[in-house]
C-alpha cells in the first residue's frame, strides 16, 4: 500500500499505539486493514493520537511530544526548520511555528461566544461546535451525532466492542487513548491535578473541577422542580429521584429497588457474601469500606501524629489537620445555601442533605430513609432490639450513645445546660430549650379539637390522646393502659416495688423521676414558678395555678348544697364535712 502523501509522525506514548504485528493479523482490525476503509481509519486514528497530544499539552503534565525517528517515513524532504526549545525539527516555517506555541503558551484563536482561546484553528472550530449545536458525523448504527469525527469513531467502537488501547500493566482495554491514560495514573499514583484551596490532589481534570466547586459553592445543576441546585449531573439526576419516586436499580435475587445504583451493589453483596474489603493485618474480609475502616482501628496502636495543643495523637498526618481546626476554628468549607461553614467535607455533604432533601441511607426493613447512616444504625436498633451502650453505674442498657451519655447525669449529677434567665440547669439539651418557653411564654403548637397551647410538639401529641381517648402503653401485669409511656413507667413500679430515682441529700426513694426532681427543690429551696401578678415564686407548678386564683377571683369548686364556692378543694371539702354531712342519710 503506498502513501501519496508524507505523514508527521510525534513519538506517541507506547501505550497508545498498535502493534504491527496485531494489525497485520486476524481480527476486525486486520479487516479494516485490507479493506479501502483502513486509511479513514488511520486518519481517524491519527485524529485521536493529535487530540491526546493537545490535552497532554494544554494541561502541560508532560513534554512537549517529540519525533521517533524509527517511525518518520522515508518521503524525500528533510525538516530543516527546527525548534530551538526541544531540538524537534519541521519541514515547513508553519508547522514549526504552529508547535512553537505549545512552549509559549501563545494561545491566538479566540472564541467569540465564551473567550476561550485556543493554539489551533482546528481546535477552535470543533470548540465551537458546542455553542453552534452543530453534530455533522452520524452513527449509522443507532443515530446518534457527533462534532467530531474521533468523537463518532469513539462512539462506534461501542456497537463493535472493540477496544484496540491495552495497559501494558494489566492488560486491561479501552476505546480511546485518552481513557488508556487516564487508567494508567491507576498504576503510576500519580495525581496531576491539584487543588490550590485546600492542596488535595486528583487524578483526572474534570474530578478536580468538580472537587473545586465545594469551595467555591457553585452549583450550576438546576431541579427544573423546586429548584436546588448541585454541583455535578448526577447528583441532580440523584436528587430528581425523590420527585418521580423512581426506583431504577433492581435486586434480581430479591425483587428489591434502589434509586443509586451504588446502594443496590452494596446490598447484592447480602446475597452473594461478596467481601472485597481485606485486612492486612488479620486477614478479615468485610463487604464495605466503612466496616473496614472501623476494623483497622482496632491494630492501630502507634500513633506517630501528636497535637501540639491537647496531647491528643492520630495515625495519620491527615487526621491530624483535621482535628487541629478544632483549635483553630478553621472551617473551610462553606454551604452556599445558609453560609454555615464546616471543617470537614462530610459534615458539609451531610449539612446539604437538610436543603436538598436527600436521604440517601434506606432502612431495607420498613423502608424508611435518612440523611445520614449514624441515623440508619440507630433506627435499625428498633427492629433488632440491641441495645449496645451499657450503663456501667445501673446496668440500664440504650440504643444511642447520647442516650445513654444523659442517662449517666443522673448518677454523677452534672447538668451541663444553664438558664441564663433564671440560673436552673439540666441535664439534656432537649429539656434546657423546653424550660427556657417557660420564660418566652412561647407556646407554638396549638391543639386542633380545643385550640389549647403547648411549648413542645409532644406535649401537644400527648394531649390529643385526651381527645382521642387513646392509651398506646399497655402494662403487660395487669393490661391497664396509658397515654405516656412515663405513666406506665411509674405504675409498673408498683409491681416491682423498685423505686430507682434517689436522693443523693437524704436518701429518699421515688417511683418517678418528677417526685424526685419536686421533692429535691426542698432541699435546694428553688422555686422556679413565679406569678406574673405580684412576683411571689412557688416551689410547685400547682401551687402556683391555686395562688393563681386570688387574683383572677375564680373559684372552681362548688357546693350542690348551698352553692357556695371555694378556691381550695381543702376548704370545700372542709365545708362539706362541717355542714352538709349530717344532712345525708
Amino acid at each position: 500500500m503506498s502513501m501519496g502523501r508524507r505523514t508527521e509522525c510525534y513519538a506517541v506514548p507506547s501505550h497508545l499505539l498498535i502493534p504491527v504485528s496485531t494489525l497485520l493479523t486476524g481480527g476486525s482490525l486486520a479487516a479494516r486493514i485490507q479493506s479501502e476503509d483502513f486509511t479513514k481509519y488511520s486518519k481517524l486514528l491519527n485524529e485521536e493520537v493529535n487530540m491526546a497530544s493537545i490535552e497532554i499539552s494544554d494541561t502541560q503534565q508532560t513534554p512537549s511530544l517529540t519525533p521517533h525517528s524509527h517511525m518518520q517515513k522515508s518521503t524525500g524532504k528533510k525538516k530543516t526548520h527546527l525548534c530551538s526549545d526541544c531540538g524537534n525539527s519541521f519541514n515547513s516555517p508553519s508547522r514549526l511555528h504552529r508547535h512553537q506555541l505549545i512552549h509559549t503558551g501563545e494561545r491566538p484563536f479566540h472564541c467569540s461566544d465564551c473567550g476561550k482561546s485556543f493554539n489551533r484553528q482546528c481546535t477552535l472550530k470543533k470548540h465551537q461546535q458546542i455553542h453552534t449545536g452543530e453534530k455533522p458525523y452520524h452513527c449509522s448504527e443507532c443515530g446518534k451525532s457527533f462534532n467530531s469525527p474521533s468523537r463518532l469513531h469513539r462512539h462506534q467502537l461501542i456497537h463493535t466492542g472493540e477496544r484496540p488501547f491495552h495497559c501494558s500493566d494489566c492488560g486491561k482495554s479501552y476505546n480511546s487513548p485518552s481513557r488508556l491514560q487516564q487508567h494508567q495514573l491507576i498504576h503510576t499514583g500519580e495525581r496531576p491535578f491539584h487543588c490550590s484551596d485546600c492542596g488535595k490532589s486528583f487524578n483526572r481534570q474534570c474530578t478536580l473541577k468538580k472537587h473545586q466547586r465545594i469551595h467555591t459553592g457553585v452549583k450550576p445543576y438546576h431541579c427544573s422542580e423546586c429548584g436546588k441546585s448541585y454541583n455535578s449531573p448526577s447528583r441532580l439526576q440523584q436528587h430528581q429521584l425523590i420527585h418521580t419516586g423512581e426506583r431504577p436499580f433492581h435486586c434480581s435475587d430479591c425483587g428489591k429497588s434502589f434509586n443509586r445504583q451504588c446502594t443496590l451493589k452494596k446490598h447484592q453483596r447480602i446475597h452473594t457474601g461478596e467481601k472485597l474489603y481485606h485486612c492486612s493485618e488479620c486477614g478479615m474480609n468485610f463487604n464495605q469500606k466503612s466496616y473496614l475502616r472501623k476494623h483497622e482501628r482496632i491494630h492501630i496502636e502507634h500513633k506517630p501524629c501528636y497535637c501540639l495543643d491537647c496531647g491528643k495523637s492520630f495515625n495519620r498526618l491527615s487526621y491530624l489537620r483535621i482535628h487541629q481546626r478544632i483549635h483553630t476554628g478553621n472551617k473551610p468549607y462553606h454551604c452556599s445555601d445558609c453560609g454555615n461553614s464546616f471543617n470537614h467535607p462530610s459534615s458539609l455533604k451531610k449539612h446539604q442533605r437538610i436543603h436538598t432533601g436527600e436521604k440517601p441511607y434506606q432502612c431495607l426493613e420498613c423502608g424508611k430513609s435518612f440523611t445520614a447512616q449514624s441515623n440508619l444504625r440507630e433506627h435499625q436498633r428498633t427492629h433488632s432490639g440491641e441495645k449496645p451502650y451499657y450503663c456501667p453505674d445501673c446496668g440500664k442498657s440504650f440504643n444511642v450513645l447520647s442516650n445513654l451519655k444523659c442517662h449517666q447525669r443522673h448518677h454523677t449529677g452534672e447538668k451541663p445546660y444553664q438558664c441564663l434567665e433564671c440560673g436552673r440547669s439540666f441535664t439534656s439539651q432537649g429539656h434546657f430549650q423546653y424550660h427556657q418557653l417557660v420564660h418566652t411564654g412561647e407556646k407554638p403548637f396549638q391543639c386542633s379539637d380545643c385550640s389549647k397551647s403547648f411549648t413542645t410538639r409532644m406535649s401537644l401529641q400527648r394531649h390529643q390522646r385526651i381527645h382521642t381517648g387513646e392509651k398506646p402503653y399497655q402494662c403487660p401485669g395487669c393490661e391497664k393502659s396509658f397515654s405516656r409511656k412515663n405513666y406506665l413507667q411509674n405504675h409498673q413500679c408498683f409491681h416491682t416495688g423498685e423505686k430507682p430515682f434517689q436522693c443523693s441529700d437524704c436518701g429518699k426513694s421515688f417511683t418517678a423521676q418528677e417526685s424526685l426532681q419536686r421533692h429535691q427543690r426542698i432541699h435546694t429551696g428553688e422555686k422556679p414558678y413565679h406569678c406574673t401578678e405580684c412576683g411571689k415564686s412557688f416551689t410547685y407548678q400547682t401551687s402556683l395555678q391555686v395562688h393563681l386564683r386570688i387574683h383572677t377571683g375564680e373559684k372552681p369548686y362548688h357546693c350542690s348544697e348551698c352553692a357556695k364556692s371555694f378556691r381550695h378543694f381543702t376548704t370545700f371539702k372542709t365545708h362539706k364535712c362541717k355542714n352538709h354531712s349530717r344532712s345525708q342519710p
